[in-house]
């Protein structure tokens, strides 16, 4: 019986790109495991499989994978991935991006992608700082915590993802947590196998620039706070407002019905064929 590291390794480019990037504990290889796992269960072809990633600590995952991969520049990875769907409806195209690359510079193209409701599968890794590039403050920053952007605290509001996302017109929205392993798996299977834009928020840590400004401790102490401060959707809505307070809800916000983009583009193509 294969063990989980075992099917990773069968994904992986082992002599173009190791060592890794990434800090010691960062959690995008869980992540990574995540997505690696929902594909295997799915039993996608590789070649059916397109990944693309922008700018970033996170955008570097495709890297180290076996599929087709497009590294592309900062924040305009849904606009590479918008235009592999529809040279090619059939490929499965899978973005991953972070909270800065998706949000700030590439925050348009989230909207309107969510808007078409394309079909493209989003896994936003929210480590709520930008790493790679020295921990500026990001779009998911929380009000008051410190950045090398923000010495005296961050004094700007907070984006809430799943919120976001629904509002511009997602089909699927869900968050997990890079702690809470085996219900990040299921919602990565779930988010590639729905029609339609979908996006899950995976929250990880960065303990190296947000863990130490904002004295959030080292990788395993952010991680295990993650498992105190997380409480599933359907627990909270049996809960006051009053326990939520802090807390961190994960889940399954929104699993719609939509008519995509790509079909509607199909639609009038054929409807045109003729004139």
């Amino acid at each position: 019986m294969l063990q989980k590291s075992d099917v990773i390794h069968q994904y992986l480019r082992p002599k173009k790109a190791f060592p890794n990037v990434w800090c010691p504990g960062c959690g995008i290889g869980i992540v990574m495991g995540s997505l690696v796992r929902a594909i295997d269960k799915l039993q996608i072809a590789r070649d059916d499989i397109t990944l693309v990633s922008g700018i970033g600590c996170s955008s570097r995952l495709p890297v180290y994978l076996d599929f087709n991969t497009l590294h592309t520049t900062h924040g305009r990875a849904l606009a590479f991935a918008t235009g592999v769907k529809l040279a090619k409806p059939k490929m499965k195209v899978i973005v991953i991006t972070g909270d800065g690359d998706c949000l700030a510079i590439g925050g348009n193209h989230f909207i309107h992608a969510a808007r078409r409701n394309i079909d493209i599968t989003t896994i936003l890794i929210n480590n709520m700082i930008y790493g790679m590039t020295g921990g500026q403050f990001s779009p998911t920053t929380p009000s008051e915590a410190f950045a090398t952007t923000s010495p005296y605290g961050n004094k700007e509001n907070q984006f809430d993802i799943p919120k976001l996302a629904m509002a511009a017109g997602a089909s699927y929205v869900a968050r997990g947590t890079v702690y809470h392993v085996n219900q990040l798996d299921e919602l990565i299977t779930e988010a590639i196998t729905k029609k339609g834009f979908s996006v899950v928020e995976a929250f990880s840590n960065c303990h190296t620039y947000f863990g130490r400004l904002n004295r959030a401790g080292d990788a395993v102490k952010m991680i295990d706070d993650m498992k105190k401060n997380v409480i599933p959707l359907k627990a909270a809505a049996k809960m006051p407002p009053e326990k939520l307070e802090g807390k961190m809800l994960t889940g399954v916000f929104a699993d719609l019905e939509k008519e995509e983009y790509c079909d509607r583009y199909d639609q009038l193509i054929e409807s045109l064929k003729g004139k």
